[in-house]
């Protein structure tokens, strides 16, 4: 029984934290085959042709988001057309879907913007016409692009572009909860969440970030270098009109997770292992960790952070993914809050950063649309999973695509 018990816990690592774009298909959905397939340095790329063209002539480059390993263009159509129709819709305009993907998708996001900058190359290239490019993201791919066309900017490179749009991106950083970070790195064997949680892209992207060797959380020093290379490139391209998209409400409302409770208990594998959501306060427990093999006990607190878990933002299943994994190690869960903030809204659409209260939790209709990095925004008008395809934010962009 107890080996047994020692392979649960040393099992329980084997996932990763995603959204619904990099998840698995619906059931019944296939999606269609590319027109044509690029190579591209550090990655590839998939073309579909808007209705009725054999090449492209009104391009739209949507770069991938975050997770570990390579990414799955099938499987990324598949969550950007099943439960809205957003590229059928697109192609039925005349719009040619150029998806974007990368060897590996947790790599640094100035690495992977050499891929997203190849495949502006060859839509220019291979463009029949003058019609100008559209270019953007989902989650991280909305960094990866605006990193692109920026430096591209700098670099004086003609990138053609008329439109950028990010979609649920984290301008302003997105968040993982502490605890859950730290779990990561008690698990005693090496494991795929905690690869993913210490990865260049998660050590740029995070808000906070756990830091394994010296057990303290902060802003994370590829975090910082990686808005040092932001700034100089100027922060945003400065020639093609700046959209954002946010899955989270902009009117001051999050989600129901009272700050300071138990959302995630585990017994018989972790037995005793509870996380908390976040509280304000300078030593403020987020999580106590404990485990048998070997055995060893771990209280992780945080200080001076705001009520992030309850947020407005687009949510992710942090917890539930977690517990889902704790499950079919043979544990037995009490899941309280499945789901939590991952990127605040006020990240989304630039507007504001996430160190106040104030302003994570400001409603958003009061601030000035000047005051937000880009030109124009919209918000859920109620709470959505991060890069969930929503009809009435695909129509909203769809409008927005320039002649």
């Amino acid at each position: 029984m107890s080996e047994q018990n020692e392979q649960a816990e040393r099992s329980v690592g084997e996932f990763t934290l995603a959204g619904p774009l990099t998840t698995a298909p619906p059931a019944g959905y296939t999606a269609p085959e590319p027109d044509d397939t690029w190579l591209l340095p550090g990655g590839f790329a998939h073309v579909h042709y808007g209705q009725g063209s054999r090449g492209i002539v009104r391009p739209v480059v949507m770069a991938d988001g975050f997770n570990l390993g390579r990414s799955d263009l099938a499987w990324l159509y598949a969550g950007l057309d099943s439960s809205y129709p957003l590229l059928t819709e697109l192609r039925r305009r005349g719009r040619d879907v150029i998806l974007v993907g990368f060897d590996e998708r947790s790599a640094s996001i100035l690495d992977n913007a050499r891929t997203a900058t190849a495949a502006i190359h060859r839509a220019v290239a291979e463009r029949l016409g003058g019609t100008r490019l559209t270019v953007g993201g989902f989650s991280m791919g909305g960094l990866v692009t605006r990193y692109a066309l920026a430096l591209m900017e700098t670099q004086r490179t003609d990138h053609q572009t008329g439109m950028y749009f990010s979609w649920d991106t984290p301008h302003r950083g997105a968040y993982i909860p502490i605890g859950l970070q730290a779990f990561a790195h008690f698990i005693p064997v090496p494991n795929d969440f905690a690869r993913q949680m210490t990865s260049p892209a998660a050590r740029q992207m995070l808000w906070r970030h756990y830091d394994p060797m010296t057990g303290q959380n902060g802003i994370a020093p590829e975090r910082r270098e990686f808005l040092e290379h932001l700034t100089r490139v100027g922060g945003w391209p400065r020639i093609p009109r700046l959209l954002a998209l946010a899955n989270g409400r902009g009117d001051g409302t999050g989600i129901a997770v009272p700050p300071g409770e138990t959302v995630l208990k585990s017994e018989r594998v972790y037995p005793g292992t509870t996380f908390y959501a976040q509280a304000q306060g300078r030593e403020v427990t987020v999580a106590e960790l404990k485990r048998r093999f070997p055995a060893s006990e771990k209280t992780i607190a945080t200080g001076d952070l705001p009520e992030m878990d309850g947020a407005p933002g687009g949510t992710l299943r942090s917890y539930g993914i977690l517990a889902d994994a704790l499950k079919k190690a043979g544990a037995q869960v009490d899941l309280r809050h499945e789901e939590i903030c991952f990127v605040p809204t006020v990240s989304a659409v630039a507007l504001r950063d996430l160190d106040q209260q104030k302003d994570l939790y400001a409603n958003l209709d009061d601030i000035a649309p000047d005051e937000s990095e880009v030109d124009d925004y919209l918000w859920s008008a109620t709470t959505t999973p991060h890069t969930a395809v929503t009809e009435e934010l695909a129509r909203w962009l769809l409008d927005r695509l320039p002649d």
